[in-house]
């Protein structure tokens, strides 16, 4: 399994660490965690190599300054679990850890292994994509996680009724970390982990497509997103700042889709479209 590398990044304040962080997602970087005055980014070292020289030229372009440091991966669990928090949607859910207390009755309790594929920087968007799945009636649903990292949103999903959800993700340890959460949840005979990208829903149809992903990424193959859904069936996408809703809701009304929800934290967003 590869290393990853740890970019530090002195930032000023919550506010420039979301927009460096929906900035780096450009580049092949996974994961984030702020801590305090400094942003840090992990990345596979072989994905580093191929784009250091553009993502120094990124930082220099800001006036930023990084520092990199080589993280081996048997060290990598231990560095998640001391700084992994539970994330709390509304009282309703609860996603966290094994090593966390469980729910309180009458909460959905979702139990994540935190490891690579789950980022802390991103809990705003598992929050609003999680707080837009509690609100819709998904039983009996077929459905798509595309880019679904840890499963998470997959496990909410069949939580919430859907019969099955194909979880699409390209890297392999969030595939394998996948298989390993929906087992850790007993919804292992709903969903399908699927390592590929999104040439691999090609002939596969949908009820409803959850993708939590990146601006560019969402631009590109909201078509695909689009032509894999029924009629009637719901989109939910997020990973993009309030900024980006202009752009997301244009290419949406340009392929049939209308808006059916907007859902907005720390300023980052989650839209709702119907096909």
């Amino acid at each position: 399994m590869a290393d990853y590398i740890e970019l530090s990044v002195p930032v000023s304040d919550a506010e420039q660490s979301e927009i460096l962080i929906a900035e780096l997602v450009e580049f092949p970087f996974e994961s984030f965690q702020q801590e305090e005055t400094i942003l840090k980014a992990y990345i596979r070292e072989d994905e580093l190599e191929k784009c250091r020289d553009d993502v120094a030229g990124f930082l220099t372009g800001r006036l930023l300054r990084g520092t990199y440091t080589r993280i081996e991966t048997v060290n990598w669990n231990a560095e998640w679990e001391s700084s992994f928090e539970p994330v709390d949607v509304d009282g309703k859910c609860l996603i966290r850890a094994p090593f966390h207390e469980k729910a309180a009755d009458g909460c959905m309790d979702v139990v994540i292994m935190p490891k690579m594929s789950f980022g802390t920087g991103h809990h705003a968007t598992t929050w609003l994509m999680t707080s837009a799945i509690l609100g819709r009636d998904f039983s009996g649903k077929r459905g798509l996680d595309m880019g679904s990292g840890t499963g998470v949103l997959a496990i909410v999903a069949v939580l919430r009724g859907a019969a099955h959800v194909d979880a699409v993700d390209i890297d392999e340890w969030s595939y394998e970390n996948c298989a390993e959460n929906i087992a850790e949840n007993g919804v292992a005979d709903k969903i399908v982990p699927i390592l590929g990208d999104v040439s691999a829903i090609a002939g596969r149809r949908y009820d409803f497509v959850l993708a939590n992903i990146n601006l560019n990424i969402l631009l590109a193959d909201m078509e695909a997103y689009a032509g894999s859904l029924e009629v009637g069936g719901v989109l939910i996408m997020s990973g993009i700042l309030e900024t980006d809703i202009a752009a997301i809701s244009e290419k949406a009304a340009s392929l049939g889709l209308k808006p059916a929800g907007q859902h907005v934290k720390d300023g980052w967003a989650a839209l709702e479209f119907v096909k």
